[in-house]
């Protein structure tokens, strides 16, 4: 399997925590999306649509869009439970986090991170949806170890990949501890240095 991606993407980044988790072997093919990488002829015959990330198979066959991506990895494995409400509620929380977590947080990182913003030149009805999206997580989080009550899973992965780094867009943790807590134990699972 190849991984195509661009490590500064969290979505990227979700396809290479499951992959690491599940001790997958892949070839990863760095695409640079801040030069057009992702835009090239030979990268829009696999991926028309010309995002990152997408895996190719060994047989050839392409798929992208990265909660696709990690489901399809997660498969027959303890990262997405086989009963079907609780395979649900893993759904439930790749499509919130797709819709009302990424298009917030991750955008506002990028205008910092790489645009650079400052906070207060962020787009403030991003930042309000984002602030929005943090608190969700901390009151969800407070009550439990994990996102799902079936333990970590992609839930775990798809939320993590901006929610660690959220403080590169502007956001402040310090007052979310159920936030902080479970971004501990995700990253102590997936053996990944802590965020600085």
């Amino acid at each position: 399997m190849k991984i195509y991606g661009d490590k500064i993407s969290g979505n990227c980044l979700k396809v290479l925590y499951t992959a690491d988790y599940l001790n997958l072997p892949y070839e990863w093919v760095d695409i640079d999306i801040s030069t057009g990488g992702s835009r090239t002829a030979g990268f829009l015959a696999k991926n028309p649509q010309g995002q990152v990330p997408i895996i190719e198979l060994d047989d050839g066959r392409v798929l992208g869009q990265s909660n696709a991506i990690i489901r399809y990895l997660a498969h027959d494995t303890a990262l997405l439970p086989t009963e079907p409400f609780e395979a649900a509620k893993v759904d439930e929380a790749l499509f919130w986090e797709q819709y009302s977590h990424e298009p917030y947080i991750a955008v506002s990182r990028f205008q910092m991170l790489y645009e650079g913003k400052a906070p207060n030149e962020r787009d403030s009805w991003r930042v309000a949806r984002g602030e929005s999206a943090l608190e969700q997580m901390n009151a969800h989080l407070s009550s439990r170890d994990y996102w799902t009550d079936s333990g970590f899973s992609i839930a775990d992965i798809a939320l993590l990949a901006y929610t660690r780094v959220s403080t590169e867009g502007g956001f402040d943790l310090s007052t979310r501890p159920h936030v902080r807590r479970w971004i501990t134990q995700c990253e102590r699972l997936l053996r990944l240095s802590a965020v600085k």
